[in-house]
């Protein structure tokens, strides 16, 4: 994170200290609510008299090797004689010392304790001080022991009046403009900085060496404008005024091409680089001008410093460094020199306008709007209409059934993989087993699996239980055999029977007839939804009549049973005002034909979602040889649910469930499916189980696009393909987390056109921005870094 620290000295020396000192911090600059700390700095006298005196013996040790090894273009002595290397050594630790017992006076802690607690030495820190003192202006804040703690922090200095100038036209798009003057090199090699700009990758260098006065204010106001402006010479600073040696014989103050200048800065001009020496009288010029900022030395520079500064700064700005962190970079890399060099690490300074935003390298670049990378905004953009694109695509294919069988086997593996839940205690089924068909005689059965004496049999050893219901699950089309009276007795008296029916086809004569003599009250029909797959996945609880079927009640046997059972609870089945089958607070709410997964459903009838139950299986079994011979607990019959079905392969009657196939499981016997359908009514009215339920369309598209809109935004903020892998992997893996946890609230989500919607929206922002690359490498002189 990037922060701002404004530390304004007011008008305050060190003769007679800076009474009013107050520190800003700010997230960036233009920040609406700073951070405001208020402290002071006592005077100093001593340490003015400390870096006098180091200034005296900085020149004075360069004057003695000699001026011409310097960027100055003479150095005047200053009368000091006898001092050693080794004394000007100590004078440069005092002189830090003394800086840094200064800035911890008691009246200077506000603003100190102020900047330890806000900022993380992790932040990449501007500290500007403003002050329009020279000597304030000349001291080398960068020794305060602050930037030791804080390493990715720089000073730069201001003026205290500041402001901006509204450009009035840029340079041209995809490179960085540089006008480099090459002054007076008496002494000096400049060539080495013409190398390096003459290899920069993305600039656009223009020379002039030695130029004259006309040559140079002419270039300035060249209407295409300058980014950078370079100057590497011999300069010197002459009582606050800097003067630049442009040739061999002429040389300039700052205020001579004032109004060339100031035409340079309207027209873009961001950054000053013045690679010579004693720069603050120049830099003080610009910031007249207002110019964003300039870089200088504050002191007289050897000619191998000003190189290598040079050299580190520009390879770190040109690579993306901010410049604050380049300055820093290039300062630093110079203390292998200062065994040769004292004090070269002193020298640069950044010279910044606070009303201006620090310039970069692709800012200073500025793509063009074909090749330029995509801003915030429009990155935002391209997720939306990816998504929006995406969502769009896969609910068309959804519409016309093209998911259809991906969202149905979705569902049925969620389905299998929920906890296992116990049979439900309010049921049992009697199986009528292979076994069971074989120890009867077939004339007597007549195809059916139960012979007239064995199914009277059958009754009459339940009733002795005393069930609730008993549900009869076996066709018999069949009149009752004559001689067995108790039978037809058991079938007309019976308050507990219900039997069944199949309505079949809609053509004429379909469907099976039901055991005759049986009241309306307790005849239901069989007949099972089946899915295009084969699978059974809802639950029919009623239909209209077919005048045409022998069987005609409109009652499906597991709404028959569940009501029978009810009843005895006072709990009666009613339709809401919404037309909405309910019992008690159960709502049973119909299918459309665009349901959760389904699409263009068969949805005739009163038809539900069938939520089975975890285990696969609904009920207890026993056989009929079990109940026959008595070999079974009483309370599993009890005041239970009795279903009565065939289990027998022979007969055929196993259809396939969302639980076929897993781990080897088999289809499921018809009568545990009736047995599953049974137990989601009474488990809905009585446990609260939840029934399964689906979002509506405008919910579902909602949901789509969220999932399209993770799925782009996963691209912007991943910065490699293996974060987008293993993000858009974790994403898959919440998607799939959330559809599992809401079917275990009764929620079936679409999660398979989820899916596609992610992986399709993050195809589509990765194609856009591999497309822009490739635009972008096939423009010439535009490449972007």
């Amino acid at each position: 994170m990037s922060k701002l620290v404004v530390i304004n000295l007011g008008s305050g020396d060190l003769q007679t200290g800076c009474p009013n000192v107050t520190a800003q911090i700010s997230q960036t600059k233009g920040s609406h609510h700073p951070m405001k700390s208020v402290g002071s700095l006592p005077l100093a006298p001593e340490l003015e008299q400390l870096y006098k005196r180091w200034q005296l013996l900085y020149r004075e040790f360069y004057r003695e090797r000699g001026a011409p090894s310097t960027r100055a273009i003479s150095i005047e002595s200053a009368g000091v004689t006898h001092f050693s290397e080794v004394e000007f050594s100590e004078l440069s630790q005092q002189l830090k010392i003394q800086l840094n017992a200064w800035l911890n006076s008691e009246s200077f802690h506000p603003i100190d304790r102020k900047l330890s607690r806000v900022l993380d030495p992790a932040d990449e820190i501007r500290v500007i001080f403003e002050t329009n003192n020279d000597l304030l202006r000349r001291l080398p804040w960068d020794l305060w022991n602050f930037f030791e703690d804080y390493p990715k922090a720089e000073m730069a200095l201001s003026v205290q009046e500041y402001g901006q100038v509204k450009p009035q036209s840029e340079t041209a798009v995809g490179s960085v403009r540089i006008l480099a003057i090459l002054g007076n090199s008496t002494g000096i090699d400049v060539q080495a900085d013409r190398n390096l700009l003459e290899t920069l990758e993305g600039a656009e260098p223009i020379f002039l060496e030695e130029p004259t006065h006309q040559i140079l204010d002419e270039h300035l106001w060249d209407p295409q404008g300058w980014d950078i402006l370079f100057f590497a010479g011999h300069s010197q600073t002459e009582q606050d005024t800097g003067r630049i040696y442009i040739n061999q014989t002429d040389s300039l103050t700052l205020d001579q091409l004032r109004n060339a200048l100031k035409q340079a800065i309207s027209r873009g001009l961001k950054l000053a680089i013045l690679n010579s020496c004693d720069g603050l009288g120049l830099a003080q010029s610009l910031a007249d001008l207002q110019i964003p900022q300039v870089i200088i030395m504050r002191e007289v520079v050897p000619d191998v410093i000003a190189q290598e500064f040079f050299r580190h700064f520009i390879t770190a700005f040109s690579g993306g460094q901010s410049l604050h962190a380049s300055v820093r970079t290039a300062r630093e890399r110079l203390e292998r020199l200062e065994a040769d060099y004292p004090c070269a690490t002193w020298l640069p300074v950044i010279c910044q306008n606070p009303a201006e935003e620090p310039a970069t390298w692709q800012a200073l670049r500025r793509p063009s709007p074909k090749n330029r990378p995509l801003s915030r905004l429009q990155q935002l953009q391209t997720v939306l209409t990816a998504s929006v694109m995406a969502t769009a695509l896969v609910l068309g294919v959804r519409q016309v059934g093209v998911l259809q069988q991906w969202e149905l086997q979705a569902f049925d593996h969620l389905m299998r993989i929920r906890p296992a839940e116990k049979p439900d205690p309010r049921l049992t089924i009697v199986s009528i087993t292979e076994s069971d068909v074989q120890n009867q005689d077939p004339t007597e059965r007549r195809g059916s699996s139960l012979s007239d004496q064995t199914l009277t049999q059958l009754l009459d050893k339940l009733q002795t239980y005393q069930p609730r219901v008993i549900g009869l699950d076996i066709y018999r089309d069949f009149p009752i055999d004559p001689d067995q009276s108790a039978l037809a007795a058991q079938v007309q008296e019976n308050a507990s029977l219900i039997t069944i029916c199949e309505v079949g086809e809609t053509s004429e004569q379909s469907g099976t007839r039901p055991l005759p003599n049986i009241p309306a009250e307790r005849l239901s029909f069989s007949d099972l939804p089946v899915d295009t797959d084969g699978v059974i996945r809802r639950q029919l609880l009623g239909m209209a009549p077919n005048p045409k079927s022998f069987c005609t009640t409109d009652t499906s046997f597991s709404l028959r049973a569940a009501q029978h059972y009810l009843a005895a609870e006072d709990l009666f089945f009613e339709r809401n005002p919404d037309g909405v089958l309910q019992v008690g607070s159960a709502k049973f709410k119909q299918l459309a034909p665009h349901t959760g997964g389904y699409q263009q459903l068969d949805a005739r009838g009163y038809q539900v979602l069938l939520n089975y139950r975890a285990s696969g299986v609904a009920a207890t079994q026993i056989t009929l040889a079990d109940l026959l011979n008595d070999s079974i607990d009483a309370n599993l019959l009890r005041d239970r649910v009795i279903l009565i079905g065939t289990t027998a392969k022979s007969f055929k009657d196993y259809l396939p469930t969302p639980y076929t196939g897993a781990q080897g499981a088999e289809e499921m016997a018809g009568v545990m499916i009736h047995a599953h359908m049974v137990s989601q009514i009474l488990s809905a009215v009585l446990d609260q189980r939840p029934l399964l339920w689906w979002l509506s369309p405008w919910k579902t598209t909602a949901w789509i696009w969220g999932w399209s809109l993770v799925g782009g935004g996963l691209v912007l903020i991943c910065r490699s393909p293996l974060q987008l892998g293993l993000a858009s992997g974790a994403a898959g893996i919440i998607l799939y987390g959330a559809c599992f946890g809401l079917l275990l609230k009764g929620g079936w989500m679409p999660l398979a056109p989820s899916a596609l919607a992610l992986v399709g929206s993050g195809a589509g922002v990765v194609a856009y921005t591999v497309y822009q690359k490739k635009l972008q490498a096939s423009t010439p002189g535009l490449r972007l870094q």
